[in-house]
């Protein structure tokens, strides 16, 4: 007795084999704890970008601002004192920085210096003296930088004899104006120095509060007679520097971290998507394109070092 066998199943090896799709995990991973912290350092690092930029354009604009104020006003012609400067202590600095004054008077009393001043020689001290004007007022004036240690000058190792002489009597002065600088926290006045050209506190050392000009000095062009002056300082470079570069770089910056994420989030979706059909989809598509393209030095190069 024969037993019958069922036969087996055809089977043709030109049948499509069917590969199940793996997990569709999709871009939920998103919302997890991790990147939720990546999204949080990405906004507080963009939003330092955007301070840090908007910084560099402020200082941009300030440095255009100053330029224009060079080309305004550094070569404008000498108006009197009393008119640039109606008040003792007013001075617009965006509207009068560099305008050329002139005022008639006699310098008084003993000279300040205006120390740790960058010359060209070192750091040295600026020559301040004060200048009595015909119409009774007082008026200082930066005569130059001279290569005087402040603090030779502070202990007294400095006489009066040592600098450069004022003219006397009556003398026509020439000067570019410049505001009043401010107070240096902990710095203090010793001696013959002071820490800044704080016209209210050179006032005070010299006596003449409530008759000096405390909004403005001048920066000494020329005097009729001559007199032993320091080193007078050349002309602004007329230099906006490099902030706009800075600026734009901080924005750069965002683009570059925005980039850094994306890919990460791509690779991670890849990676945890790995068998789905979208994936598969794009790997077929990525090899398309690198079948239309032709092989790569980098794949010639392999091919070659395998052989």
């Amino acid at each position: 007795m024969t037993q019958d066998t069922a036969p087996a199943p055809a089977t043709s090896s030109s049948a499509p084999v069917t590969v199940p799709d793996g997990p569709q995990v999709g871009w939920t991973f998103l919302r997890s704890g991790r990147w939720f912290g990546y999204f949080t350092m990405l906004v507080v690092f963009s939003i330092a970008c955007v301070l840090l930029g908007n910084w560099q354009f402020d200082r941009r604009a300030q440095a255009r601002a100053e330029i224009d104020r060079l080309d305004s006003n550094y070569g404008s012609t000498a108006v009197p004192l009393e008119e640039e400067l109606p008040e003792l202590d007013a001075f617009d600095v965006d509207a009068q920085k560099w305008r050329t004054v002139s005022v008639r008077g006699e310098y008084i009393g003993e000279p300040t210096l205006a120390r740790n001043r960058p010359g060209p020689q070192g750091v040295g001290s600026d020559l301040i003296q004060a200048l009595r004007t015909d119409a009774g007022d007082v008026f200082f004036v930066d005569r130059g930088w001279i290569p005087v240690d402040g603090g030779a000058a502070a202990r007294g190792e400095v006489q009066v004899t040592d600098l450069p002489q004022a003219p006397e009597g009556t003398v026509l002065v020439e000067a570019r104006l410049r505001a009043s600088e401010p107070r240096i926290v902990g710095r203090t006045s010793s001696g013959m120095t002071v820490a800044s050209i704080e016209l209210p506190e050179l006032a005070r050392l010299s006596g003449t509060e409530g008759e000096a000009y405390t909004g403005a000095y001048g920066m000494l062009i020329s005097e009729d007679p001559a007199g032993e002056h320091g080193v007078l300082p050349a002309e602004p470079e007329r230099d906006e520097g490099p902030h706009l570069s800075y600026a734009l770089q901080w924005y750069v910056f965002i683009m570059i971290a925005g980039i850094g994420v994306f890919v990460a989030a791509r690779r991670e979706y890849r990676s945890l998507n790995a068998g789905s059909e979208i994936v598969r989809e794009q790997d077929r598509r990525a090899a398309a394109r690198k079948v239309r393209r032709g092989p790569s030095d980098a794949d010639i190069e392999d091919a070659l070092l395998d052989k």
